[in-house]
C-alpha cells in the first residue's frame, strides 16, 4: 500500500511512449471529463479526474467502457520506491444507489450557452447561423404576457429578429417559428455542457438522446 496521499500531476495515454510523457504533462491542465453513469448504464454528471480517481482508489468503478483510457501518476511508495499510478476510462459506472436513474427525466437548468447549443446557433425565425455574442434568448410568449422562462417558451434568436418582434407574439410580429422548442433529457444536457466529448463519450451519449432531439444531426 502507497503510505503517501496520490498527487495525481501527469497524464498519459496508455502504451504512450516515456520520451513523449513531457508533452502530457505540459497538458495536465487541460484536465479531461470523464463521463459517470450508475451501476445501470445510465448517463449521471461529468467528473473530473480527480474524481475518478477516488472513485477508482476506493473500489467504487462497477465497470467500464470507452477505447480513450487516462493513466495518472501520483507519488512514490515508501515501501517499494515505485510511482503510484491509476488508469481510468473515459466512462466508468459507480457502484452503489442508482441517482442517475431518479434524475434522468429531470428538466435540466436553463441557460444561454445550452439554449443556443440546443438550437445549433440558427435564428428561429430567419434561420441563419451566428456567433454566440450575435445571438439572444427570445420568450415565444413574452415574459411581461404571462410567458415562463422555460425550455418550453424559449428559442434562440439573433438580435436583429428579437429587436423586430419586441414584445409581440411571433404571429402579431408577421414571424413564423423555423423550428418548436423542447426540453433536453439528461443525455442531451451532458452534451450541451461539456465542449470536448471524446467520440467514445458522445458515442454512448447520442444512444440516449431523443429521437426529436437536433443533437441527433448535430455535429459534436
Amino acid at each position: 500500500m502507497c503510505a503517501q496521499p496520490f498527487v495525481f500531476a501527469l497524464i498519459a495515454k496508455q502504451q504512450q511512449p516515456w520520451q513523449n510523457r513531457r508533452a502530457f504533462k505540459v497538458r495536465a491542465m487541460e484536465s479531461p471529463l470523464i463521463l459517470s453513469l450508475d451501476s445501470h448504464g445510465v448517463p449521471h454528471r461529468w467528473i473530473s479526474w480527480q474524481q475518478a480517481c477516488f472513485y477508482y482508489a476506493k473500489n467504487l468503478v462497477a465497470w467500464t467502457l470507452g477505447e480513450r483510457t487516462f493513466t495518472f501518476y501520483g507519488g512514490l511508495s515508501r515501501l517499494t520506491g515505485e510511482r503510484s499510478s491509476i488508469t481510468a476510462h473515459s466512462i466508468i459506472a459507480i457502484k452503489g444507489r442508482a441517482l442517475a436513474a431518479r434524475g434522468f427525466n429531470q428538466v435540466p437548468p436553463l441557460n444561454n450557452r445550452e439554449l443556443f447549443r440546443r438550437d445549433r446557433q440558427i435564428c428561429a425565425y430567419c434561420g441563419r447561423e451566428y456567433n454566440f455574442f450575435r445571438l439572444t434568448r427570445d420568450h415565444i410568449t413574452p415574459l411581461s404576457r404571462g410567458g415562463r422562462d422555460s425550455w418550453m417558451n424559449v428559442v434562440t434568436a439573433c438580435r436583429h429578429c428579437n429587436g423586430h418582434k419586441r414584445n409581440r407574439l411571433p404571429e402579431e410580429s408577421g414571424m413564423e417559428l423555423l423550428y418548436a422548442p423542447y426540453v433536453p433529457n439528461k443525455a442531451e444536457y451532458l452534451i450541451l455542457t461539456n465542449r470536448r466529448i471524446y467520440a467514445d463519450q458522445m458515442e454512448f451519449l447520442r444512444q440516449h438522446v431523443a429521437a426529436h432531439s437536433r443533437l441527433v444531426a448535430a455535429p459534436a
